[in-house]
């Protein structure tokens, strides 16, 4: 049998990597249902001594037309309002119609619940937090004379519901390349016991540990295929 030529053995090369581009995509759409980012760039007047990640942000599909956070600071962190960290706990980028801030709770560590409750807002005027860039969107404390300052001796676990948006609607970064922003007191080890704001980019998304077997499991079953099918065109030649 004649061996096959230069041209057809290139053309299976890029059948192959076709097939893996596919699965590459294929992932990325899974990987839009559940998301984490870490809190690690410091805005805190005074700096945050030897303090590199601050907490996490985590958004899923909720599976009816929304998506909920859990914003979850590392122990020792509280969350706190103050005019640097755009006015809110937490704030982000959605200028989606329909979309609203639901079931606002703060909970976990040693700290209160704010008397005067919780709220959100979406599509606002774009807001500044300082050296993070504007937003649109915030989680607050309803009565601001309850967390001003961590005057409420706020808690460390905030979750809350964003109706009529997916994941990918609410991962678009600003102008100054930043997707979220926590403000907090710091009070983790290594850290200076002041406040500010914190926020996520979008490289530091954590890798989602199922979507990298996956992809590795993949790529390396359509390798082995690839070699097979080689080895066996040699031996028929």
């Amino acid at each position: 049998m004649t061996q096959p030529s230069v041209y057809t053995r290139r053309a299976r090369f890029a059948m192959f990597w076709f097939a893996a581009s596919l699965l590459i995509l294929t992932l990325g759409a899974s990987r839009a249902s559940a998301d984490t980012y870490n809190l690690t760039s410091c805005h805190l007047s005074g700096g945050c001594g030897t303090a590199t990640q601050f907490g996490t942000v985590t958004l899923t599909n909720n599976g009816t037309g929304g998506v909920n956070f859990t914003v979850a600071l590392n122990s020792g962190n509280q969350f706190v309002e103050t005019g640097s960290g755009g006015g809110g706990l937490f704030v982000f980028n959605d200028s989606l119609s329909g979309s609203a801030v639901t079931s606002v709770t703060l909970s976990g560590g040693t700290g209160n619940t704010p008397p005067g409750g919780l709220q959100g807002s979406t599509g606002l005027t774009p807001f500044m937090a300082d050296g993070t860039g504007t937003f649109t969107a915030i989680v607050e404390c309803s009565t601001a004379s309850d967390c001003n300052g961590n005057s409420g001796n706020l808690a460390n676990t905030l979750t809350f519901t964003v109706t009529n948006a997916t994941v990918a609607q609410l991962e678009t970064p600003n102008a100054a390349g930043n997707i979220f922003v926590a403000d907090i007191l710091l009070g983790q080890t290594g850290g200076t016991g002041l406040t500010g704001p914190v926020d996520a980019s979008p490289s530091s998304l954590v890798p989602e540990p199922t979507s990298m077997l996956l992809f590795g499991t993949g790529l390396v079953v359509l390798g082995a295929k690839f070699r097979r099918k080689k080895s066996n065109d040699l031996v028929a030649a």
